[in-house]
């Protein structure tokens, strides 16, 4: 619609008209603004077909912009002054993100990163003076790469800390700059700076918030390393003290399976027993079984022979594992409860929760060692004959964890 449509076009002469007089002039002792360079007059109205302030007669029937869209260059600026009040919300609430961010998520994350290498550390040194004439040099590797690693990763948070400052810095410029002309500049002044005010809130939309990153996460796995895991394993299993006398707990042994008289063997049964009595901590249906002892933390090692059955399942177990009914809740491995090494025929599997991940074993073991580390957060099954470190699972373990067995062919047998 055309100004003189909308009736905002002044009329032809000096005269009243239906147009927009001579508007708000500057105040009592203020300097005048700047005229129209074509016909003298206040620059009072904002085309907004060119975006430049002109004057009534611009503005007004026969002017240069008759039929653009008119309207009083008041407006406009105070539509101006509102995106500037909006951004500088925008910014506020950014600067405030970045300032939580670096004062409690990035101390956070140095924190933890020195406390996983200290803990790191330790781990390396307590397994390595069980085989220190062996792996001495292997020691300073694993050393070293665990300071590299935490050196990496406080390195990346100080690298965040500079590149989050320059931001806020950033930040706060573009705001003291749009308050600035929000505060310091008329209206006229206002609409001539709308280039420099796209320009910095163009500028504050290119600082992204912070995102969280590995980079800023120390890495466990800097202490991996299959010739220390072998050469514990076998240190471990092969001292005296590295195994226990762990006996199965006979309220909770399946009616499938029958228990030695020293509490060590569990022998599968077609028949379900009648001798059993029904209790709670019973399993009704699966061949399972717990043992009586449980581990709150430390490092534990157990021995099964395994040699007479091709279809056991050994590992650990919480507590909370149910006992009752044909469910996957009280089927070992295939719930949050458990964690074990199952054989079925020539099918050796680790299962956890429903996944299931293959061993692709040639041969099955005739004895199978269990190492649980809950310092470590470690669970790991080994073969003492070859030394051969079969699976190794990490994970943040409840406590306390029981010794757990299910057999549905033949016998297994703790070693003592």
């Amino acid at each position: 619609m055309s100004a003189e449509g909308a009736g905002l076009a002044p009329g032809p002469g000096p005269g009243p008209g239906p147009g927009p007089g001579p508007g708000p002039g500057p105040g009592p002792g203020a300097e005048p603004g700047p005229l129209c360079p074509e016909h003298g007059q206040a620059l009072n109205w904002f085309c907004g077909s060119e975006r430049r302030p002109v004057c009534a007669a611009c503005a007004g029937v026969g002017g240069r912009c008759q039929g653009h869209r008119i309207r009083p260059a008041e407006e406009r600026a105070e539509e101006l002054r509102n995106k500037i009040v909006d951004q500088c919300e925008r910014l506020q609430l950014q600067s405030a993100g970045i300032t939580k961010y670096v004062a409690e998520v990035l101390p956070g994350k140095n924190q933890r990163a020195v406390s996983m290498a200290s803990a790191a550390r330790e781990l390396v040194i307590q397994r390595l003076s069980l085989v220190r004439s062996l792996c001495e040099s292997e020691e300073q590797r694993l050393l070293e790469q665990v300071h590299g690693e935490e050196e990496r990763a406080h390195q990346s948070i100080l690298t965040q800390r500079v590149h989050w400052a320059e931001a806020l810095q950033k930040l706060d410029a573009i705001r003291s700059s749009l308050v600035g002309m929000l505060t310091q500049l008329d209206d006229l002044q206002l609409i001539e700076k709308e280039q420099d005010i796209f320009e910095r809130s163009e500028e504050a939309e290119g600082i992204l918030d912070p995102q969280d990153s590995e980079k800023l996460n120390f890495n466990e796995k800097c202490t991996e390393s299959p010739l220390l895991t072998q050469l514990w394993a076998t240190a471990v299993l092969g001292s005296l003290s590295g195994t226990e006398d762990i006996r199965i707990d006979e309220r909770t042994v399946s009616p499938f399976l029958q228990l030695s008289d020293d509490r060590r063997t569990l022998t599968f049964s077609t028949k379900k027993s009648k001798v059993c009595a029904d209790g709670p901590e019973r399993f009704d249906h699966w061949p399972n079984a717990l043992a009586a002892t449980s581990f709150q933390a430390g490092l534990h090692a157990w021995v099964v022979n395994v040699q007479s059955s091709c279809a056991y399942k050994v590992g650990v177990a919480s507590g909370q594992l149910p006992r009752k009914g044909s469910g996957n809740d009280c089927r070992l491995g295939h719930n949050t409860f458990s964690w074990v090494f199952s054989r079925y025929d020539q099918d050796f599997r680790f299962s956890h929760n429903g996944q299931h991940e293959p061993l692709g074993l040639l041969r099955g073991p005739a004895q199978l060692g269990v190492l649980l580390d809950l310092q470590a957060q470690e669970l790991l099954f080994y073969e003492p004959a070859s030394g051969a470190v079969l699976y190794t699972h990490r994970a943040a373990f409840p406590a306390p964890l029981f010794p757990v067995f299910a057999v549905a062919d033949q016998t297994i047998s703790l070693v003592h």
